[in-house]
């Protein structure tokens, strides 16, 4: 893939679960339902399905911890939408599985 094929692909990713400017916005698009393939996402607004997403999310465990990678909405529903990974960082799997083995 050319540079300039890879800033396009970039380009096109929407960032989801960035920093909240309120609380309203916070309660309105929230991580729910974490798993180690994917995450439901509840949105008021959901993406199309196939959107390529840049995720970042908070979760709370000995200390807040910051998830962060790349993911594709598979599915929407009424209230949200379900995003698979793509791509995690090595440090990210390892709060999921220490997440979801607690």
């Amino acid at each position: 893939m050319t540079e300039r094929e890879e800033n396009k692909r970039e380009g096109e990713r929407v960032t989801i679960n960035k920093e909240f400017e309120s609380f309203d916005a916070f309660i309105q698009e929230y991580v729910t339902n974490i798993s180690r393939t994917g995450v439901f996402i509840r949105a008021q607004y959901p993406l199309q399905v196939g959107t390529q997403v840049n995720l970042r999310f908070t979760v709370i465990m000995e200390d807040i911890e910051t998830i962060e990678g790349l993911g594709e909405v598979v599915r929407v529903e009424k209230d949200g939408m379900g995003v698979v990974f793509r791509e995690l960082s090595g440090y990210s799997k390892d709060l999921i599985d220490k997440l979801l083995t607690a």
